[in-house]
């Protein structure tokens, strides 16, 4: 290592300063402390299409060779396989984009370890057993895997009335217990969904025989991701989402039981751990395009109020009661449900706040909100995360990402040029 002496008018001994240090500290000091998460649809695109404020937006970042200045990630609450939506962002935009760089809904389930070598139904539709495949879950079984196995259970299919009043079928004893269920999109077919999932948990993953009493059942662990009730396409009102689906074996289980279904984890926006596990996303992105400087500050940019900037700013809230706490030598608990797992794969939590930039490109529409006579308030979010209407307000509202990214750069006193 390089070494400087430095001497003192009267004297010949002095302090010894590393040049590397020196050089290392000049890059640190036109590097970024602060990362960008872009929510997808209704930001950055609608359906396929990218939107031109996004193509724009993402060129503010980029150096003229087209490499990221800048860490970004991409956070979702679809449900797809993320080496496919990484190739398509990386199309809309003419970069690389990493799949471990966008988060869908179900992706933060990778640090739910306790249940990765369970046997696990997973709820879904394309690509399900793939999707949780690729999270970690290594034994999972599909809902057609349980009609198989017990044929008697879906009445509500007609057609399997049928087909079993007609032929010799039997259960298949040897069919592994459920000992979990994922749950990682609305599926199709929710009347053979739900009729099976409360079979399942009735009978603790085993259903060949009843309960003597449903009050002495233990519940299954349900980890469900993605609680939209709703989502906009392209109908003139919004489509039902994952979060009617769970709605519906909510209400049905608390019929049949009368209790509450009890999640083991809830995940996707706008839970807390999907904004951690997008920090240690943004941290793996930041020291793969060399940036030596821990990130200090998130900024999320949405379209979804009540899912997005409510996320953004529960996260916000966590962070800095967590930091009081730490002052206070005393321990900031969330909902169980809600938990954020100490692993050892996360990298370091340095981020000390998070801001939230709201878009007019997709579900907000202010010009609506402007006009509208409508002072009820109707919450849409989930049951098990408390309705509070400031938390859907946030740090700025821009009418589009290139707006949002211009802001940013502004905010932060960042030049691309450095």
């Amino acid at each position: 290592m390089l070494s400087v002496r430095v001497l003192g008018d009267d004297s010949e001994s002095g302090s010894d300063f590393s040049l590397t240090d020196c050089l290392e500290d000049e890059l640190k000091s036109t590097q970024p402390d602060f990362g960008i998460l872009f929510d997808v649809d209704g930001v950055l695109a609608r359906g396929s299409n990218p939107l031109d404020p996004a193509v724009k937006a993402l060129k503010l970042l980029q150096d003229e060779e087209g490499n990221l200045k800048v860490p970004v990630a991409f956070v979702t609450n679809a449900c797809n396989r993320s080496e496919d939506k990484a190739k398509q962002i990386g199309k809309w935009f003419n970069m690389q984009v990493s799949p471990d760089a966008v988060i869908h809904a179900p992706t933060p389930a990778r640090l739910l370890t306790e249940f990765h070598n369970k046997h696990v139904l997973v709820i879904g539709q394309e690509h399900r057993r793939d999707i949780a495949l690729d999270i970690g879950f290594k034994n999972v079984c599909t809902l057609e895997d349980i009609q198989r196995a017990y044929p008697f259970l879906d009445m509500v299919d007609h057609d399997n009335r049928k087909r079993v009043a007609s032929g010799t079928y039997k259960d298949d004893s040897s069919f592994p217990r459920v000992e979990a269920i994922l749950m990682i999109g609305e599926p199709k077919l929710w009347e053979s969904n739900l009729q099976l999932l409360i079979d399942l948990l009735l009978t603790e993953g085993k259903p060949t025989r009843a309960p003597s009493s449903i009050m002495t059942v233990k519940q299954l662990p349900i980890i469900a991701c993605n609680m939209d009730l709703v989502f906009m396409d392209r109908a003139c009102m919004p489509r039902f989402g994952h979060g009617s689906f769970l709605l519906c074996l909510e209400s049905l289980y608390k019929k049949i039981t009368g209790r509450e279904l009890e999640y083991t984890a809830l995940i996707g926006k706008p839970c807390e751990i999907t904004y951690r596990y997008a920090e240690h996303c943004l941290a793996d992105v930041a020291k793969k395009i060399g940036i030596q400087n821990p990130i200090r500050k998130l900024y999320f940019i949405g379209d979804n109020p009540s899912v997005d900037i409510v996320g953004a700013n529960l996260y916000h809230r966590f962070l800095r009661r967590q930091s009081e706490s730490i002052d206070n030598e005393e321990n900031y608990y969330l909902p169980r449900c809600r938990s954020i797992p100490n692993n050892s794969a996360l990298y370091q939590q340095t981020v000390q706040a998070m801001e939230s930039l709201l878009v007019g490109t997709g579900v907000y529409k202010p010009e609506e909100e402007d006009s509208s006579d409508d002072d009820v308030d109707i919450y849409h979010g989930h049951r098990d995360i408390e309705n509070e209407p400031e938390l859907a307000k946030p740090s700025k509202f821009v009418k589009d990402v290139y707006h949002g990214i211009q802001y940013i750069l502004e905010k932060e006193n960042f030049s691309m040029k450095t």
